[in-house]
This record gives C-alpha cells, sequence and structure tokens, in this order.
C-alpha cells in the first residue's frame, strides 16, 4: 500500500479501495452529516430559494402558448426557449446536446464540481430540503444516532413516521413537476383534476416518479452522487492540477495535533477535531486530498472557518483552490486557461443561440415523385410531378402557397391552390412544376422554390426538374 506523507504525518491511501459510505465488509454506512453553519452555506440557501423557485416556476412560463422548456420523450417532442423541435430537427436537438457536453468538460476542467455543489438538483433537493427537513424533524447528527440506537417508543415512531410522510409528500410534489417538464402544465392539470380513470397512465407515471424520488432521498441519498453519476467518475479525465477544487492545505495543516499541543510544539493549523468529516454529506475526510466522492458543498470550508476562528488562526485552511495554487503556497488565480475555458463555453453557448434563433418555423420537404420521367405538355413544354410535405412548427393555422423563385414556368397543385397546415401539424401536397422547353438546357435543372402565407416567404427549398437527355 502507498502512502503519502505531511511532514511527519503519515496517512495511507486505503480510503480510495472503497467508497467512504460503505465500510470494510461491504455493508452500508449511514451518513449523519452535522447541519453546516457558515457564509457559503448562507449564500447556497438563498440561492436554493430562487433554484426552487425557477424548476417549480417554469412549467407554468409561456411564450406563444408554448412552455419555454417541455421534453416530450413519448411524442419526440421538445420545445426549448419556446421553440418547438421535432424528430426532423433532430440534428439540432443533436447539436444542442453536443455543445452541452462540451461546455460541461470545459466548465469542469476550469472550475472543478462547481455545479455539483451549487446548481445539481440532487445536491440541492437532498441537502437544501429533505435534509432540512430532517433537522427539523429528528435534529442534528447526534440527536439522529441517538435516535437510531433508541428502542422503539411512541415518540421514536411519530418521529419517523411524520419524516417519511413529509418526504413522500415532497417527492410526490416534485414528481409532478419534473412530468410537467414532459407533458407540460396543462396535461398535468387534467390529470390531477379529471377522473382518474381517463389518465390513467399519467397518474401511474406520477406515483412510479413519486417512489422514484421518495427512495432516493429517503434511503439512495449520497449514493446517487457516489454510485450512479458518471460526472463524479469523469473527475479524473476532467480535472488537472490548475482546476478550481475544494482542498485542505497540506502545508499549512500539517502536522495535526490538538489545540493543547499547538502553544507548545510546532504542529500545523489543523488541530484534527474531524469537523469537516462530520459535516460532509458524503461522508470523505476532504484532507485525504481530491476525492470522486467530494461534491465541492463547501460544507468543510465553512465548518473549518469557524475553528479557524475559535482558535485565532486565519481562515482559508480549507478552501477553494487548485492543487498548484496549494503547493505552491499561492492563491487561486483566474488563470489564462480558465479564461480561455471560459471563453470558449460563451463562445459554445453564443454559436447554439444563433442556431436556435435562426431556425425556420416551416419546414419543407420537397421529392420529384419517384419512377416517373418528365411528360410533354403540348409542343412547347415539359412537367415533372412532385409530392410536397410541411411541418409547421408555429402556433397557428397556416395557409402555404407554393410559387416558382427565379425561373420562367409556373406550378399547377392537385387540389386546393394552398396547402393548409394546421398548428404544430404536418400537411402533405402534390403539384406539378410546367417548364418552357427553351428553359430547360440539360438533362438536370436546379430550382428554387418558395413558400408563401399572406404575401410573406417563410422559406424557400431546392429541387431537381429532369428533363430529356440533350
Amino acid at each position: 500500500m502507498s502512502e503519502i506523507k505531511h511532514s511527519n504525518v503519515i496517512e495511507t491511501d486505503a480510503f480510495r479501495d472503497r467508497i467512504a459510505t460503505v465500510d470494510e465488509s461491504g455493508k452500508r454506512k449511514w451518513i449523519y452529516a452535522y447541519q453546516p453553519k457558515g457564509r457559503f452555506y448562507n449564500i447556497r440557501s438563498v440561492l436554493s430559494v430562487f433554484y426552487f423557485l425557477i424548476f417549480f416556476g417554469l412549467p407554468f412560463v409561456q411564450i406563444n402558448e408554448r412552455p419555454l422548456f417541455l421534453f416530450n420523450i413519448p411524442e419526440a417532442k421538445f420545445i426549448l426557449f419556446g421553440k418547438i423541435f421535432w424528430p426532423q430537427d433532430f440534428f439540432i436537438f443533436g447539436l444542442t446536446m453536443v455543445t452541452f457536453v462540451f461546455f460541461i468538460i470545459l466548465f469542469t476542467a476550469a472550475f472543478g464540481r462547481l455545479f455539483c455543489g451549487w446548481a445539481c438538483p440532487q445536491t440541492n433537493f437532498m441537502e437544501m430540503m429533505f435534509r432540512r427537513v430532517e433537522y427539523w424533524i429528528l435534529g442534528d447528527a447526534p440527536a439522529q444516532k441517538q435516535l437510531k440506537s433508541a428502542p422503539w417508543t411512541g415518540k421514536k415512531m411519530i418521529k419517523i413516521t411524520v419524516k417519511h410522510l413529509l418526504f413522500f409528500l415532497l417527492s410526490f410534489t416534485i414528481a409532478n413537476f419534473f412530468l410537467a417538464y414532459i407533458i407540460g402544465i396543462n396535461e398535468l392539470e387534467k390529470i390531477i383534476t379529471e377522473p382518474v380513470t381517463q389518465h390513467v397512465v399519467g397518474f401511474a407515471s406520477i406515483l412510479v416518479f413519486s417512489a422514484v424520488f421518495y427512495g432516493v432521498y429517503a434511503f439512495f441519498r449520497e449514493q446517487a452522487c457516489t454510485v450512479v453519476c458518471p460526472y463524479g467518475r469523469l473527475q479524473s479525465v476532467l480535472l488537472d492540477k490548475n482546476s478550481m477544487i475544494v482542498a485542505y492545505d497540506y502545508k499549512r495543516g500539517e502536522p495535526r495535533g490538538n489545540f493543547k499541543k499547538q502553544a507548545s510544539s510546532s504542529l500545523g493549523d489543523c488541530i484534527d477535531c474531524h469537523l469537516c468529516v462530520k459535516v460532509c454529506p458524503t461522508g470523505i475526510d476532504i484532507r485525504n486530498g481530491v476525492q470522486m466522492e467530494c461534491v465541492g458543498c463547501t460544507a468543510c470550508i465553512d465548518a473549518c472557518d469557524h475553528v479557524m476562528d475559535s482558535i485565532g488562526k486565519p481562515k482559508g485552511l480549507i478552501r477553494y483552490a487548485s492543487e498548484n495554487s496549494i503547493a505552491k503556497g499561492e492563491p487561486l488565480r483566474y488563470t489564462v486557461r480558465m479564461k480561455l475555458y471560459t471563453g470558449l463555453c460563451f463562445l459554445l453557448l453564443a454559436l447554439l443561440s444563433v442556431i436556435l434563433m435562426t431556425r425556420k418555423d416551416i419546414d419543407a420537404t420537397v421529392i420529384r415523385t419517384a419512377g416517373m420521367l418528365y411528360q410533354e405538355r403540348g409542343k412547347d413544354s415539359l412537367s415533372n410531378l412532385y409530392n410536397i410535405k410541411l411541418i409547421n412548427k408555429t402556433t397557428k393555422d397556416i395557409a402555404v402557397k407554393v410559387v416558382l423563385k427565379d425561373q420562367q414556368g409556373t406550378i399547377l397543385m392537385a387540389g386546393k391552390p394552398v396547402i393548409e397546415i394546421k398548428k404544430e401539424g404536418q400537411a402533405s401536397g402534390t403539384f406539378f412544376i410546367i417548364l418552357p422547353k427553351s428553359a430547360v438546357k440539360q438533362r438536370k435543372t436546379m430550382l428554387k422554390l418558395a413558400l408563401y402565407t399572406n404575401g410573406e416567404e417563410l422559406v424557400t427549398s431546392k429541387t431537381n426538374f429532369l428533363g430529356p437527355a440533350l
């Protein structure tokens, strides 16, 4: 087994043999995290209020009679910032996902797991909602441990029952709003207000989601971050020694010793109080260095700063830093590398925004009817038969007229002179393009078609006109 030496303190790295919530026999170690107190926790508390307002409020926000966000996987219908995406737009949606992945890579390489500690839904709901309910009902970590080992009395049963009832109620609420992001708030309202028999699948989905969220926040808890989430495991390839992390300053803190011995010896500032371990929601010892289980929640920073204040030492023994800044004893700097990655992140977001904003509201696919050659019309004209498929991505019914652009000739529709498309619907039509023989100078002639509604050009499409071999 290798060893890490900090001055005269020797620590083995056996902690890397297994995650912090599993003992040597492979059994689950339940984490009783002390409630953090301090500057970062207060900031996170305020931000979590805005986070919950956004999560529970966004389903009610609509643009042009559409939700701001919708991810309707069963109907393959996605809405981003009020713009609808169908399977035909998969390349745009795929590009969005690729952009998001690159953004995560660049952001993590520069700022570590800042997202996990401050913006991740799992962390926010677990630490700022469910665990707070737990503190309110059962008390802080020592009281929870005492209650766990206490005999089953009426008082204990009431506390445990109330806790799990509130946990399920919160999970049920989250499940409803989670479903709103999939089917929309209007459909969710129908499930809630109309008879259950009319929405069996929808109601069953709410119960399934409720059970999943309840299981995660009541029992699985931090395991979602340390076992299931792939992001933590990607840390090892995304971070380097210049990445911003929550780090322990071992140069200043080692060798460790209790406060009484510090006065008469050359010990470091760490008094080995283990408070940083006690407040950690994933049960790690941040003094062991960068670990997969660390979610960057800053609880250890607040705890250590409080201890440093108590013993008259400077704050920052545990702080936001990089491995190189700790090794060199320098403060964390916004390096050129961080600036470059930040610029690339903004560039990717700008590129994606341009793609989303310039996307057409009407998609048209024009195909010359397969298996048919050109037809002669009299002595001086030729015609080809075409099929057109239209997708309306707006919230209004549209009547579309097909017009030949920059070319002599006419268009003869099979049926009505216009194609009517329902809102967020599809339509198709058939038409002839008739050109004078004098305009057909090669086997295939490229044509441009413009689609108009109420005199306004919506979109153009290209197609080939097949003529005789010359």
